[in-house]
C-alpha cells in the first residue's frame, strides 16, 4: 500500500493575517498556507497569486474590501501551481499576467498538477467544485514588464529558475516592497518537486539585489525591515543547499533514492523539521534533487503513477 502524504491529514484551519507592508500594499498570509499580495493603485487593485479555489479567493477579496472599494483590475501569477492559480475566476480581473514560460507549463502540465495537488492537499481545495478550469493568462511576458496602476509603477520580472522554471517576482519601487512567490519562504519548507536546485541560490541573490525594505514570501509571515528580509533569503538558501548537497553525494557514488532520502533527513531534520509543510514537501524534494543530480534538467511531470513509483523506491 502506498504511503499517504503528510498533508492529506492536515485539516486544521489556519488563522489569516492581513498585513500592510508598505503604503497601500498588503500581504494576506495564513500560517504557512499560500500567501497572496494586494497592491492598491490610484484607481484599481492588483492581486498577486489567486489562491487554490474561488472560495478561498473570496477570503482575500473580503480583506481587500476592508481597505478599499477600488475594482480589481490585474492578477499576477508568479508560477503555475494549482494552489496559486485556480481561484483566479473570483477576482474578475481584466488582466491575468504570467510569464510566457509559466503559460507553457500550464499547457504542458497544468492538469496533472491540479490532479496531484488536489489529492495530496485536500484542505487547500475548499469549494473546488467552483473552479471553472485551468487558469490561462490574458498577458504574458518574457524577461520583464511594467504595469501602471495610475501613478503607481509595478515591475514584474523573471530573475531566474528556482521553485519552477517560470518564476516571477513583483516589485513596487515606490515603497521598495517585493513579492517573491515561492522563491523565498519563511519558516515554511520550500516545495522543490518542480524546482531547479543548482539555479536557486543565484536566483535568491537576484532577489536580494532589489534591496527590498519588505518582502511577502510565498509562504510564511510578511517580513518588514532589512534584517528580516536578509534572514529569510539566507534561510531559504540554506534549505535549498542542505537538501541538494547530500543528494549530490549519494548520486555521485551511484546510491539509491532511499539512501538520498536518509541523507537529507540526517541533514535537514535537525534544522527544518518544525517548518510548515516540511513532511509534505520532503519526498518530492528528495526525488527532484536525485533527478537533477543525475543530470535530468527538466522536472518530470507528477502523476499518481509517479507518486507510487517514488514511494516504492523510498520504502525500499
Amino acid at each position: 500500500m502506498m504511503k499517504g502524504f503528510a498533508s492529506a491529514g492536515d485539516l486544521t484551519e489556519k488563522t489569516v493575517s492581513f498585513t500592510e507592508v508598505g503604503r497601500d500594499i498588503y500581504a494576506f498570509t495564513a500560517e504557512g498556507d499560500p500567501n497572496t499580495g494586494v497592491i492598491v493603485g490610484d484607481d484599481s487593485v492588483m492581486i498577486v497569486e489567486a489562491q487554490a479555489t474561488p472560495r478561498l479567493a473570496r477570503k482575500v477579496i473580503d480583506c481587500v474590501r476592508s481597505v478599499t472599494d477600488k475594482p480589481i483590475s490585474h492578477l499576477v501569477l508568479t508560477h503555475y501551481h494549482a494552489v496559486r492559480v485556480l481561484g483566479a475566476a473570483a477576482y474578475g480581473a481584466r488582466e491575468v499576467i504570467m510569464s510566457a514560460t509559466t503559460r507553457a507549463m500550464v499547457a504542458e502540465r497544468g492538469q496533472e498538477d491540479w490532479d496531484s495537488e488536489f489529492a495530496r492537499f485536500p484542505r487547500l481545495f475548499q469549494g473546488h467544485e467552483e473552479i471553472p478550469g485551468l487558469t490561462w493568462p490574458t498577458t504574458t511576458f518574457t524577461g520583464s514588464m511594467t504595469v501602471w496602476l495610475g501613478t503607481r509603477r509595478v515591475d514584474i520580472a523573471q530573475v531566474g529558475r528556482a521553485h519552477t522554471a517560470g518564476d516571477a517576482v513583483v516589485w513596487v519601487p515606490d515603497e521598495e516592497v517585493l513579492y517573491t512567490g515561492d522563491i523565498v519562504e519563511y519558516h515554511s519548507a520550500c516545495y522543490c518537486g518542480d524546482g531547479h536546485f543548482t539555479d536557486w541560490p543565484a536566483t535568491l541573490d537576484a532577489v536580494a539585489a532589489y534591496d527590498p525594505r519588505a518582502i511577502a514570501p510565498g509562504r510564511g509571515d510578511a517580513l518588514i525591515g532589512a534584517d528580516r528580509v536578509a534572514e529569510a533569503i539566507a534561510n531559504t538558501k540554506d534549505f535549498i543547499r542542505s537538501t541538494y548537497r547530500p543528494v549530490q553525494k549519494v548520486a555521485a557514488r551511484g546510491g539509491t533514492l532511499k539512501e538520498a532520502w536518509e541523507a537529507v533527513r540526517a541533514e535537514c531534520d535537525p534544522k527544518f523539521a518544525d517548518y510548515a509543510i516540511y513532511e509534505h514537501c520532503l519526498p518530492f524534494n528528495v526525488a527532484r534533487a536525485y533527478d537533477e543530480a543525475r543530470g535530468i534538467d527538466t522536472p518530470r511531470i507528477w502523476t499518481a503513477e509517479r507518486d507510487r513509483e517514488m514511494w516504492d523506491q523510498l520504502q525500499g
